[in-house]
């Protein structure tokens, strides 16, 4: 299986890497920076170079181009002010989800947020409220799509070591979870029809993964 992940670099993505690369897929990772392709290639994936804020969807398509599964895992980041929520986490995840399409790759995992769903209640304009507008937003393009797509909303994300023990749902109520086991849902989930078209929360729980998926 061939898997390409947007926000490559990132904490949930360089487990997610190092999870299908033991399992003898190829991965590979988009970074906008060239340092950060030593990491790529630690965990056992490919680096492609490109900043999802300015590339095109063609260019993005080239490298998602006989993929077998795209997962978009990006994000601005704490501190990247209220314009880049929009760019990153809305905008980039249009852009990849255009890619894919035009690549015919049809599997798209998109990681999101707990709490996506309660943005277009929202009237403040706080940082957080901006983020989640732009996780709903990108949600629901990519929810209109004809893609076999699933979207993932972890709860509060920690780095305690992972348990394999979840609660998967369309509602679990909010909750943490940790990062390495939101990796492994994913891992599970790239080949998991039951979650396709489905919009599913993830905290931790006394369901083993494997349990967990087979249960969708």
């Amino acid at each position: 299986m061939r898997v390409v992940i947007a926000g490559g670099h990132g904490q949930i993505a360089l487990r997610l890497t190092k999870l299908l690369s033991a399992d003898g897929h190829e991965v590979v990772g988009l970074i906008r920076n060239p340092d950060h392709e030593a990491d790529i290639a630690a965990a056992g994936g490919q680096a492609a170079v490109l900043d999802l804020e300015q590339a095109d969807p063609a260019a993005v398509a080239d490298v998602l181009r006989g993929a077998d599964v795209a997962i978009f895992s990006a994000g601005a980041g704490p501190g990247s002010g209220n314009a880049r929520k929009d760019t990153v986490d809305r905008g980039a995840a249009v852009l990849f989800a255009d890619a894919a399409e035009e690549a015919g790759v049809r599997r798209h995992l998109q990681v999101s947020s707990m709490g996506a769903d309660s943005a277009p209640s929202l009237t403040d304009d706080e940082t957080f409220t901006i983020y989640l507008r732009a996780k709903w937003a990108a949600e629901e393009d990519l929810r209109a799509r004809d893609l076999d797509w699933t979207v993932l909303r972890p709860g509060s994300l920690t780095n305690d070591p992972g348990t394999g023990q979840v609660l998967l749902g369309d509602k679990t109520g909010r909750g943490r979870i940790s990062r390495d086991d939101v990796a492994l849902v994913l891992a599970g989930l790239c080949d998991t029809p039951a979650a396709i078209g489905r919009t599913l929360e993830l905290i931790a729980g006394d369901t083993a993964v494997s349990v967990a998926l087979k249960n969708l």
